[in-house]
């Protein structure tokens, strides 16, 4: 005689009886448990604005340690200038700095780099519009990258021009005899390392600044744009700012 299988019944949970007393609830296997993603709400909350907040955290770090290497520089140009040596024919110990006028386009230098930093901080102000993002969120177009592009390319050919100001500068101090040699007077050497040190930091700027131009086209997602732009704008502040810095030094630190 053939054998019959009957199903497994279900465990109930049974509650003791009396008022208010809830039926007996399916209890049903789980194969085992674990690794449900029932704890997921638990985790903190992996989004655009915390990987936002990473960018930048990494992005301060970096800079952190470039203006550290700028003050050490400070530290050692004023430090420089108390240096002496001894005079063969006083027999007394003189100073050996001689400070030098800097190039009047130096001053010209400095309004555009100035102006290229508020149009950079235009371009980041205009990937951020909450209604423009929403429409690039929805598929509408991409009006925050259309309106921030402009704001970029005028940042680029500021900087650029920057840059040419820069060697223009460093042409006129060699043409009244301050060349950047062995013979150089301390002063004119750290002019030429301070200036040639932010200038090669605002040309990695310009080139980070193509590649976000680049890049913006081929990003897909809106905050993916958003953060490409926001960590180059904040490079930019940061040459910007050591730039008043340094040059103030130059000038009024002699």
């Amino acid at each position: 005689m053939p054998s019959t299988f009957y199903p497994t019944p279900v465990e109930t949970e049974r509650k003791s009886p009396g008022i208010g007393g809830k039926p007996p609830v399916d209890r049903r296997p789980t194969g085992g448990g674990g690794g449900g993603g029932d704890d997921d709400w638990k985790n903190a909350h992996r989004g655009p604005r915390e990987l936002l907040h990473r960018v930048r955290a990494f992005v301060f770090c970096a800079l952190a340690g470039d203006m550290m290497f700028f003050v050490v520089l400070v530290v050692l140009f004023y430090a420089r200038q108390t240096g002496t040596h001894l005079d063969p024919q006083t027999l007394r110990q003189v100073g050996d700095w001689h400070p030098i006028l800097m190039p009047p386009i130096l001053f010209l230098n400095s309004a555009i780099l100035m102006v290229s930093v508020l149009t950079m901080e235009l371009a980041r102000y205009h990937i951020f519009q909450e209604i423009d993002v929403l429409e690039e969120w929805l598929g509408l177009g991409r009006p925050a990258l259309r309106r921030t592009l402009p704001w970029l390319a005028a940042t680029l050919v500021l900087g650029v021009l920057f840059l040419i100001g820069q060697a223009i500068a460093w042409h006129q101090l060699t043409a009244e005899g301050f060349a950047f040699n062995r013979s150089s007077t301390p002063a004119s050497y750290f002019f030429y390392l301070i200036t040639g040190l932010h200038a090669a930091h605002l040309a990695f700027g310009i080139f980070a600044l193509i590649a976000c131009l680049i890049v913006l086209h081929l990003l897909k997602r809106v905050d993916h744009r958003q953060i490409a732009v926001d960590a180059t704008a904040w490079f930019w502040h940061a040459m910007g700012i050591a730039w008043l810095v340094l040059f103030a030094v130059l000038t009024l630190g002699q």
